[in-house]
């Protein structure tokens, strides 16, 4: 993707006064896996935001078949992304995005409340309602039902509502659909789910944005630390309260 910074303006304004917007001119995706990853308010949900409607998907997530609109609070980012495709088109697609994946639910139940001589909308999604799975389910279901390979998907945030091993289980189903020709682009704060092999991780800072491996982000680290010794950081975070 690139950033058609020209027509940018004012970097003074949301989101262009983001430091890793302010910063962007270009974005090279891996064929297979991408992460978007850094601290909160860096810009990781608007960029993929920007990425996932330029691409055609609806704000709010689900399909390009999407159109429903609960709240227009998306940013003008993507009128000035410009994507490069590739030589082979995806035949599939989602924007799964945590936060409103419950207004994607919503939609759904009532498509399948309208008349239709087409199946249930919720056939895809495994055949259940969405409403009445528990919030990682419906997250899961959505995974394993409804992405169906050779496609793009652009995932915010999807490890909010999964348990750890939940996370692993994704990662396993994420190689199934890259080895199925299919290409994720990833926000995530899970080192679980930012642990795919073979993908690239985008770190997002307030001066830009730099290229990490797994075991040199702040996710990882701070986990790893937490883990090894949770006694020790206990200690150092609650010694204020104790002095």
């Amino acid at each position: 993707m690139e950033l058609v910074r020209s027509a940018i303006p004012s970097y003074r304004e949301y989101p262009f006064h983001l430091g890793a917007i302010r910063s962007l001119k270009r974005l090279e995706f891996h064929p297979k896996v991408t992460y978007i990853v850094g601290e909160n308010g860096m810009g990781k949900s608007t960029l993929m935001e920007a990425i996932a409607v330029a691409w055609g998907f609806n704000p709010e997530g689900g399909t390009k078949n999407f159109s429903f609109s609960t709240r227009a609070t998306h940013s003008r980012l993507h009128e000035y992304v410009r994507l490069v495709r590739g030589m082979r088109k995806p035949r599939d697609g989602f924007f799964f995005r945590a936060e409103s994946y419950y207004n994607v639910a919503s939609h759904i139940e009532d498509l399948d409340n309208e008349f239709s001589f087409g199946p249930p909308i919720r056939n895809s999604y495994g055949g259940k309602s969405l409403h009445e799975q528990s919030h990682g389910e419906s997250f899961f279901a959505a995974f394993v039902h409804r992405f169906g390979g050779h496609g793009l998907y652009v995932l915010d945030e999807p490890e909010a509502a999964l348990s750890p091993l939940r996370q692993m289980a994704m990662l396993a189903r994420i190689h199934e659909l890259v080895q199925a020709g299919s290409q994720f682009i990833i926000s995530t704060h899970s080192p679980i789910v930012m642990a795919y092999p073979d993908a690239i991780i985008y770190n997002l800072t307030p001066d830009g944005i730099e290229t990490k491996t797994l075991m040199e982000t702040d996710h990882f680290i701070i986990m790893k630390q937490f883990m090894n010794n949770p006694r020790k950081m206990l200690d150092e975070l609650f010694g204020d309260q104790d002095d």
